[in-house]
């Protein structure tokens, strides 16, 4: 049960290819003869559920996927399940409002078993030392005693079945056993119904294949990557002004076809398939390879990336010598702590290497309350001023590798088709600017998708739509 799991917490997200058109060699370093132009292929070889949200709707209790984050409330007591001082001792019902005690992260086993982490990351179990019933949060590395079946009666009605048999049930505030038969009437008088809470939810392709199980995810898997991005759409590519593709790909790529639990194989060989499609250019090649790091990772501090970078780099130069790499800023919504200029140091003695820094104008401080004008002001102001101060002689290349026409909540109300186009333009204008290109995320939604909103981060929408020229 442990193998999957293993999987969870890498560090790093996924690296990005590059296909474009054509590359030179200029005086031993590498110099680009034309600047990227380009667009992610996002939700198709790295899953993202926003992107598609119709992957996941046939996974067997699919609100309880890897990583959802859910609070229990008992019906009897009208107070929250809780790990004792986060983790490392007994589990209580004693608190009226839930917080991060109160929240259990999810692991889930198959679509009845699961396993519950806790804030200090020990695993909610039963006390295998004690009386065989006294419910727990002190095992780090989960098993047996540790596994739970939620038994769903409505959407908010659960009951929580332990490994003994028995399903836990709130004796006083301060004893939480599982020694429930669990035939009770659902009512409020039971001790062992809860009321659950899901505050928070994952869905990634960890999340997608897991939910699917080692059976059914292969074929589900296939079918997604054989029919989301096709031939015809490097046609619509290569006939819209961009000259590259930018395509995230996961870390477990590398081991395909027999990826580590629960990844499927085959994401190589759709890999393969767009460097076929990509004859439509000239001089079609790897053009760059970009590391990406996952920014918000405890693990992912300014030392561990200076190393993930400078690791990466040697790796692809084992493989390619004219290649980009790309390395890209931790995203970081504090502008106090910001600092776009954090892997200059390292970059600058390496040749061919880029900066990425995401240009996203929704994810900052006070982005909800601008108006249009000042969303457009802003591009031309403050974006291009600080690229103009990472743009340097003898510095890395500077690349926006992640940016959408669309902005906050007060301008995404009142805007118009002509005020979309306008700050559109504004940031080709400006980001047009950058030494090595920008890409725009991404090629497409899923147009199952019910939030209408989300049409602006597509940028075949965008083109069909004349909302963008290029």
């Amino acid at each position: 049960m442990a193998t999957a799991h293993s999987t969870r917490r890498h560090p790093f997200l996924c690296f990005c290819i590059f296909l474009g058109s054509m590359l030179s060699l200029s005086h031993g370093r590498l110099t680009p003869n034309f600047k990227i132009r380009a667009v992610n292929l996002g939700g198709w070889l790295v899953t993202e559920g926003w992107i598609k949200p119709s992957l996941f709707h046939d996974i067997p209790n699919k609100d309880f996927l890897d990583g959802t984050k859910l609070q229990f409330k008992s019906v009897t007591s009208g107070k929250y399940l809780c790990a004792e001082t986060g983790g490392g001792s007994i589990i209580v019902a004693n608190r009226t409002d839930a917080h991060s005690w109160e929240t259990f992260k999810l692991w889930r086993i198959n679509e009845t078993s699961y396993q519950l982490r806790v804030c200090k990351k020990q695993f909610v179990g039963v006390d295998s030392g004690g009386n065989g019933i006294d419910m727990v949060a002190t095992v780090a590395d989960p098993g047996r005693s540790e596994t739970f079946e939620i038994v769903r009666n409505s959407d908010d009605r659960v009951r929580i079945k332990a490994p003994n048999g028995f399903f836990l049930q709130v004796k006083t505030e301060n004893l939480v056993t599982a020694d429930s038969k669990g035939d009770g009437s659902w009512g409020n008088d039971d001790q062992s119904v809860f009321n659950i809470t899901i505050t928070g939810k994952l869905h990634g392709e960890f999340q997608l294949t897991n939910g699917y199980g080692p059976v059914n995810a292969p074929q589900v898997m296939t079918e997604h990557w054989n029919t989301f991005i096709v031939e015809d759409d490097f046609k619509f590519i290569s006939c819209n002004g961009i000259n590259a593709v930018r395509i995230p790909v996961g870390w477990w790529i590398a081991s395909d076809p027999t990826p580590p639990q629960p990844y499927v194989g085959g994401s190589l060989q759709a890999l393969d398939n767009a460097f076929i499609w990509a004859q439509y250019a000239s001089n079609p090649r790897l053009y760059a390879v970009e590391l990406i790091n996952e920014p918000r990772s405890p693990n992912a501090t300014l030392e561990s990336l200076n190393k993930y970078y400078r690791d990466g780099y040697k790796a692809v130069r084992k493989y390619s010598s004219t290649a980009y790499v790309i390395m890209s800023n931790r995203i970081n919504e504090s502008p106090e702590t910001y600092d776009p200029k954090e892997f200059f140091s390292l970059a600058s003695g390496l040749d061919g290497s880029v900066i990425d820094i995401h240009y996203y104008n929704l994810y900052f401080n006070n982005s909800d309350t601008m108006s249009v004008q000042q969303n457009i002001n802003f591009i031309y102001n403050n974006r291009s001023r600080e690229l103009n101060q990472l743009t340097t002689s003898n510095g890395p290349l500077t690349f926006i590798g992640e940016w959408v026409a669309e902005w906050g909540k007060a301008a995404r109300a009142n805007a118009t088709k002509e005020d979309y186009i306008e700050f559109a333009n504004a940031q080709l204008d400006v980001y047009g600017k950058a030494s090595f290109g920008w890409a725009y995320w991404t090629l497409k939604k899923d147009v199952t998708n019910p939030k209408k909103d989300q049409n602006h981060w597509s940028l075949e929408w965008k083109i069909n739509n004349h909302y963008i020229n290029l």
